[in-house]
């Protein structure tokens, strides 16, 4: 199935978003998952934020594959207007970085008469919350393992010169790329009403299964290859050596989905990325092709339509003419 998730809170917003662009903003900061960093980036932003120059800090670092984010840091800083940097979201050090970051970036704004204004973006559960409260030192903004904690607006003063403005975490209206659903959901991004765990473990299992076998067999003590394995047989497995095993012997595929995303989440596993920079290019392509072919289709359907319309319109003037 594909994961789709955009309760109403995240429409109010875009739309707040769009206004506080309108009354100012010097930096943006997309804070983005460095286990997904390709599907947590919103593709809506460049176009919320009229290209205003962008600082993106790939948060949960020490929960990321340390090759991948480099991959993933040089992709980024390569694109015009955009720095990255990698982020402990509860580390303080790297943490004050981003305001000398975001003055680099926005170098004419400064001082009191030209305060420098950054908005905070995210998608939910990337920890924004996390940020804010280390950066100003004290509990100014809620935290929780569950996405959309954040509901409303808030401000937040940085420096003497500095205003940050947070808003409540959005993902986008459609998620057009289907991996990037799956790791969004195994991320914890998503709402649980939106998503089935089990379907969504397996999706995570396939590519661990193929990219990090060695941590998997590791965790769970899985003896011989496991490459070869379908995915519900290395699920099933790995229930069995947590103890998720029912009546009969047989286990119970839904706790063992939930021990596999918990465990992920939490680092448990190891440090994972589940993408490279090629890998999201190559789902983005696939997608976008997908994407045209709908659209002509679309189209198509509609063409015929408004031609039967215009027939059936046309029969029935010959029919009074007679």
């Amino acid at each position: 199935m594909a994961i789709q998730w955009f309760p109403g809170h995240m429409h109010a917003t875009r739309k707040a978003i769009k206004e506080r662009m309108k009354q100012g903003i010097d930096v943006v900061i997309e804070l983005i998952d460095a286990r997904l960093p390709g599907s947590s980036a919103n593709p809506l932003l460049a176009s919320l934020t009229d290209g205003k120059p962008s600082l993106k800090l790939l948060n949960k670092q020490d929960l990321a594959d340390p090759a991948r984010t480099q991959l993933w840091l040089d992709h980024y800083n390569a694109l015009p207007g955009i720095r990255a940097l990698p982020l402990d979201a509860g580390n303080k050090a790297p943490a004050k970085a981003l305001v000398a970051a975001c003055r680099e970036l926005a170098p004419l704004r400064g001082g009191m008469s030209k305060p420098l204004r950054i908005l905070i973006c995210g998608i939910p559960n990337v920890g924004k919350s996390t940020l804010i409260n280390t950066l100003v030192g004290k509990k100014s903004a809620k935290t929780g393992d569950e996405p959309g904690i954040t509901k409303v607006e808030q401000r937040i003063t940085l420096d003497q010169d500095a205003y940050l403005f947070d808003t409540p975490g959005m993902l986008w209206p459609r998620i057009s790329i289907p991996e990037s659903g799956y790791n969004l959901a195994a991320s914890g991004a998503v709402g649980r009403n939106a998503l089935d765990e089990e379907e969504v473990a397996l999706e995570l299992l396939d590519y661990l299964r193929l990219n990090y076998a060695p941590l998997l067999q590791a965790r769970y003590r899985l003896e011989g290859s496991i490459e070869s394995l379908k995915d519900d047989e290395l699920l099933e497995a790995i229930g069995r050596k947590r103890g998720a095993v029912l009546g009969g012997g047989r286990v119970n595929m839904q706790k063992a989905a939930e021990i596999l995303m918990y465990e992920f989440r939490q680092g448990v596993l190891g440090r994972i990325t589940l993408e490279t920079p090629e890998e999201f290019k190559s789902w983005a392509a696939t997608a976008a092709i997908a994407d045209a072919e709908r659209e002509r289709l679309a189209q198509e359907k509609k063409a015929a339509r408004k031609g039967r319309s215009s027939r059936d319109s046309w029969d029935a003037v010959e029919e009074e003419d007679a």
